[in-house]
């Protein structure tokens, strides 16, 4: 590398990753055409994702034991530099393509060292087509690898070379940089979020232990940086994602075991809280939607605690636990790696291979086995917690019954409290969940009735962040939200039977509205978190101030509005006074008012509900509505200077 970068190690040996382990399979032209189907989406998303793939090669170099340091930078010019010191891209020619195995595996689509060949006996890459996919969509991407002592270097644009890859210098240490800038053709928003490649990063280094991973974020003129290092593995892991929970049992369960020459490592803890957390990963990819081996550890789990539960008569012979009764309140990541992953898409968010699932199972049942034996107060601990989620669901089934039956029995939605729409398309169809009998008489009147209707609430609801199921559905409020919906709850929940897909949340704008908005969004959260995937649920934004000169009115939806709207006001001629009224409630306004300023689709202003990180959405749920008060009190010291607006 250049004189003014940092060193980078020299690495084991590079014998064992030469041009020969390379294998071609065919080029790149469709990339740019179709990129959707390599990296997901041209979104954010898809943004983001050209650094997980440059990452993963970073990462399986750590895996295969040849790599300790990784830095990304964030650069300028929306700019990303990838820095490990692995053992450094072969370059050598490749006797398949006669290039340079540098440029084979820039711009060949298929073309890497994960086909048969021995460089990698673990990897994160399935297709290897992951840095041949960033050079494709990147208007600017420079490849420097330093192998042999020798610094070469290679410069491309949309997945071609500019040059012949050359020797540019010498270097003692061994490694590989890659520098691109996504093209503005393909990403129409370029805007990284340290956030998420932090949260990212964080995941990696707890995955691969021992390993330094560091952020640095050279956007602005003072640089920012940020170093992860860990050295217990997952069980450093489960700490970190239970921040802010109160365990139920005091050692964390943890296993790193080998089984069909597959590695399975698990850890997880219960908490007092009842939402389930899984993180699960194959040859360190976040598998979001699971597979085999989340399978396997949900058997295991299930099946263990039964045998240890009945051995030791927590159970009566014909009793047993149900997978959802073991799960409730777990915090849970299971990582597998293994030669051969068989992902379902490019974007590897499922793990398909069928024996990931019996090696995961054993590891898993033999350790756990082992672990309620040897810690006799924490598997009680856990028995009891799980009995107690059993007989929770068996009343929570019964309210659930109760509920759908009452909503049958009334035709499927008309509680007497909902003003219903005369259209049965959910398409076009919209339910304003108003506070209060005298918003709701108001938005009753406001509203189009062909294909609005309006559900008034009779004060708060219950916090369902503290509070089971069979539980919440004892309130009427909740149930009535329930039969409204037509979807039903939990088990029975189904989004196909929605009777509106648009759900509008109408508080006041004041402490208390704020309140409902946040307990109402927390049930949405928590029990009908498809809608909210689909997109369905919203926030009105009614207006926080009239304005009235004379004759003329005009509405503000913030300080600024207000203020903008003055401003213009006073420089007009006239001398007419300027009333400014504060609206602290939606009964203030008459039917006509709320319906152009709130309710006319041409006029109003919504805010959709969308879930970016449903981690850490969970995490901020369970910090503000949670029974934990130390995390909600450090919240508020943190952010109590930005509020504003603030009605007590």
């Amino acid at each position: 590398m250049a004189k003014q970068q940092k060193e980078i190690k020299k690495s084991k040996s590079v014998s064992d990753y030469e041009a020969k382990d390379i294998t071609v399979l065919e080029g790149l032209e469709a990339v740019r055409k179709r990129p959707a189907m390599y990296i997901g989406s041209t979104g954010l998303d898809g943004l983001h994702h050209l650094v997980w793939e440059v990452l993963d090669n970073s990462i399986d170099e750590a895996m295969a034991g040849y790599a300790k340091n990784i830095e990304v930078t964030l650069l300028p010019n929306n700019q990303v530099q990838v820095i490990d010191d692995g053992r450094g891209i072969p370059v050598e020619k490749h006797p398949q393509t006669k290039k340079s195995t540098l440029e084979t595996v820039m711009t060949i689509l298929h073309a890497g060292g994960k086909f048969g060949g021995k460089a990698y006996q673990v990897s994160g890459g399935l297709h290897g087509v992951g840095i041949s996919v960033v050079n494709a969509l990147s208007i600017y991407l420079k490849a420097e690898v330093c192998r042999d002592s020798v610094h070469y270097q290679q410069e491309y644009s949309k997945g071609k070379p500019k040059s012949e890859v050359k020797k540019v210098g010498k270097c003692k240490e061994s490694g590989t940089r890659i520098l691109f800038e996504p093209d503005t053709e393909i990403f129409k928003e370029i805007k990284f979020d340290k956030k998420r490649i932090l949260s990212h990063l964080r995941q990696h280094a707890y995955l691969t232990s021992a390993i330094k991973i560091t952020l640095v974020d050279a956007r602005e003129d003072e640089k920012e940086s940020y170093s992860f290092y860990f050295e217990g593995g997952l069980a450093s892991y489960v700490p970190y994602l239970i921040r802010g929970r109160t365990p139920k049992h005091d050692t964390i369960f943890y296993v790193n075991g080998e089984k069909e020459d597959m590695v399975a490592e698990i850890a997880f803890q219960y908490t007092e809280e009842f939402e389930m957390m899984e993180e699960s990963f194959a040859n360190n990819i976040y598998t979001s939607e699971g597979g085999t081996h989340l399978t396997g550890f949900r058997s295991a789990l299930t099946r263990t605690l039964n045998d240890y539960a009945k051995k030791n008569n927590f159970l009566k012979n014909e009793e047993a636990l149900t997978g959802e009764d073991v799960r409730e309140g777990i915090t849970a990541v299971i990582s597998v790696k293994l030669h051969d992953p068989q992902f379902e898409g490019q974007t590897k968010t499922k793990l398909g291979n069928p024996e990931a699932k019996n090696a995961v199972e054993s590891v898993m049942s033999e350790a756990l086995t082992d672990y309620l034996e040897r810690n006799p107060l924490d598997a009680r601990a856990i028995i009891e917690k799980c009995i107690i989620s059993s007989k929770a669901r068996k009343a929570a089934k019964a309210a659930r019954q109760t509920v759908l039956r009452k909503g049958i029995l009334e035709g499927l939605a008309l509680p007497g409290k909902l003003a219903d729409c005369s259209s049965k398309d959910p398409e076009e169809s919209e339910l304003y969940i108003v506070e209060g009998e005298s918003a709701g008489g108001s938005t009753k009147q406001a509203r189009n009735r062909r294909f609005q209707a309006v559900l008034p609430l009779r004060g708060k609801i219950l916090n369902v962040e503290r509070a089971r199921l069979d539980k919440i559905l004892t309130s009427k409020e909740i149930r009535a939200l329930v039969i409204a919906l037509g979807t039903a709850i939990s088990e029975d929940f189904d989004i196909e039977k929605i009777r509106y897909q648009r759900i509008i949340i109408m508080t006041d704008a004041d402490v208390d509205g704020s309140h409902i908005r946040a307990l109402l969004l927390t049930l949405f959260f928590r029990y009908f978190r498809p809608i909210i995937e689909r997109g369905y649920l919203y926030i009105a934004q009614p207006p926080l101030y009239q304005i009235q000169q004379g004759k003329n009115i005009q509405y503000a939806f913030s300080d600024s509005d207000r203020d903008k709207i003055m401003g213009e006001l006073k420089k007009q001629k006239g001398t007419a006074t300027i009333n400014v009224q504060r609206y602290k409630g939606l009964g203030e306004m008459n039917a006509e008012q709320l319906w152009d300023t709130t309710m006319d689709p041409a006029h109003r202003v919504l805010f959709q509900v969308t879930i970016d990180n449903a981690r850490e959405a969970d995490k901020i749920f369970d910090v503000l509505m949670g029974n934990e008060v130390a995390p909600r009190k450090k919240f508020i010291q943190t952010y109590a200077k930005s509020v504003k607006n603030l009605d007590i």
